[in-house]
């Protein structure tokens, strides 16, 4: 008890240092801490981007691929699909639901997804949670359109107003299909998906934007068919892009997956979300191992600044160490009061950088859910974080016994002999 009544009046003496080094080492803890949460709801928020669907079924090309145009809108598919394969898969006595999905026009950089009102069903996310409405109704109309969260909320739109899609998937396309505007009747609840980006309307609503369109190109003159027009025709699609499905017993999900592989009217390729999700992560895993080794990387600066702090004042102090000798103390008392300096400044700058944690969760969860649909909860560390906490306490700890041992070997006669 003398040793942390001096240890702390020792500190207290150097407050404006001590603080500084607190405050290095809080900010530090804070990053660390902060990565990590990111981290692991980045990890779960990925993981659940689609849930509830048994498998995702395209063009054969690769599962990473097919994944990431099917789901997250990134890229584009080597090929589609025949309507007739799609109806066949549909008709399927393990398939319990099967939603089209047609890709291939924008809005804005925003990608258009053509589907039917199963969609808005069968589509789930997170754990299991449907997708909602958090205004007007899904489409019904020919050319009516449903807006993901973040599309509503970047382009200032509301309901009742008439956008103008565009042809490809570039940010600006000099293709417009401005003579079939369509209406906004829904908007979708915010998920934190890439459900969120894009712009929904039916599989005839896409066939008609290309009804009058011929190897790419848009009709003139007298081919052009007109909004008006587009209404009296059959517009069953001919081709899509991807289906997702659901299935009746989870027990068939590999017998489907093969015969989907293996059927012959085209070359198809089922996937399941989860491995492909899975596949997708390892990928990222290097940028994702990166950040956390920098944030480890500015704990250990963090540390270094505390020990250069200790080293400094010790040849400052060596009049001290001496007196304290004098008085009765044994050299591995003047040790251990700067193992204890060491410990005492590493445990308040942990205790800080909680409390920033904490604060920081606090201050900016609303936003970052809103904005990035990340989910930061304001819990207890986890037993992970526990752990890292208890690394860097030991670590001061390491650091600590490098001045005390300097002090411990330096000699009573050495401390009193100083020169001023």
């Amino acid at each position: 008890m003398h040793l942390i009544r001096i240890a702390l009046a020792s500190l207290n003496n150097r407050r404006f240092t001590a603080l500084l080094t607190v405050f290095a080492i809080a900010l530090s803890v804070c990053l660390l801490l902060a990565v990590e949460r990111v981290r692991s709801e980045a990890r779960a928020s990925f993981a659940s981007t689609i849930s509830g669907t048994d498998l995702i079924v395209g063009a054969r090309s690769g599962s990473v691929n097919l994944l990431l145009y099917s789901v997250f809108r990134i890229g584009n598919a080597t090929n589609n699909i025949r309507w007739d394969s799609f109806e066949t898969l549909a008709k399927h006595p393990q398939v319990k639901w099967a939603i089209p999905l047609s890709l291939g026009d924008s809005h804005r950089g925003y990608r258009v997804l053509g589907t039917d009102t199963g969609y808005f069903t069968h589509y789930h996310y997170g754990r299991g949670q449907p997708l909602q409405l958090s205004e007007g109704k899904p489409f019904n109309d020919l050319f009516e359109v449903v807006l993901g969260a973040e599309v509503a909320q970047a382009l200032h739109y509301k309901l009742g107003d008439q956008i103008v899609l565009a042809h490809g998937v570039s940010t600006v396309s000099l293709t417009q299909h401005d003579d079939k505007p369509f209406r906004v009747v829904g908007i979708l609840a915010r998920t934190g998906t890439p459900v969120d980006r894009t712009l929904h309307i039916s599989l005839s609503g896409m066939e008609a934007l290309h009804v009058d369109w011929q190897n790419g190109v848009p009709a003139r003159g007298a081919g052009k068919v007109s909004a008006e027009q587009a209404r009296e025709m059959h517009l069953q699609p001919k081709a899509i892009t991807a289906v997702l499905l659901g299935l009746k017993s989870k027990i068939a999900t590999f017998t489907v997956q093969r015969q989907v592989n293996e059927y012959r009217g085209e070359p198809l390729q089922a996937i399941l979300p989860g491995v492909a999700l899975q596949e997708l992560w390892s990928l990222m895993g290097v940028a994702e191992k990166a950040l956390f080794v920098v944030s480890l990387f500015v704990v250990l600066t963090g540390l270094i600044g505390m020990l250069t702090a200790i080293l400094t004042s010790l040849n400052e102090r060596r009049r001290e160490m001496a007196i304290l000798r004098s008085v009765g103390a044994r050299p591995w008392h003047i040790a251990g009061l700067l193992v204890l300096e060491a410990f005492a400044l590493a445990l308040a700058g942990v205790a800080l950088g909680l409390a920033l944690l904490y604060l920081g969760i606090a201050a900016s969860q609303g936003y970052v859910q809103a904005q990035y649909g990340l989910f930061l909860p304001l819990n207890l560390p986890s037993g992970y974080e526990w752990r890292l906490l208890g690394a860097i306490l030991g670590a001061a700890l390491l650091m600590g016994s490098v001045p005390a041992w300097r002090a411990y070997r330096q000699s009573l006669a050495d401390g009193l002999s100083i020169r001023l």
